[in-house]
């Protein structure tokens, strides 16, 4: 065996193996109830925090998904204009973190957004990939 191969091997047995992958993330299941015309989102808080990414932003992406108005009231939930099911809703929001927080290289939730060239993308602090978000 060569040096670079014994370099190599030495290398990889000391690197730890990513464990868990997209098992150790999970999204709480979005807890709805229907208001007159307006669907509220109660748990939307929860579901930013574990996404980790800006309110707005998941805020605007249900818009363009669901095609409705949408804001953030003042306990931090989101209402939508329409009916919605909290399975189309949950849909939604898997979309939103395969798009701008799983790392398309490694699966991960260990990613930030960034805006490089004024483009957003995506930086995974797990591999370090660097790839275009949405």
């Amino acid at each position: 065996m060569s040096d670079y191969e014994e370099q190599l091997e030495e290398a990889l047995d000391a690197t730890p193996d990513i464990q868990g992958g997209e098992a150790r993330f999970t999204i709480p299941d979005p807890d709805i109830r229907q208001e007159g015309n307006a669907t509220v989102y109660e748990n939307f808080r929860a579901t930013v925090d574990r996404l980790d990414r800006d309110g707005e932003l998941v805020l605007k992406f249900l818009q363009d998904e669901l095609g409705t108005n949408a804001h953030i009231d003042e306990r931090g939930r989101a209402r939508l204009t329409g009916e919605f099911t909290a399975r189309r809703i949950g849909n939604a929001i898997d979309e939103f973190a395969d798009a701008y927080v799983l790392c398309p290289e490694c699966g991960l939730p260990d990613t930030r957004l960034e805006h490089e060239q004024g483009a957003e993308t995506i930086r995974c602090t797990a591999c370090g990939a660097l790839s275009p978000a949405g």
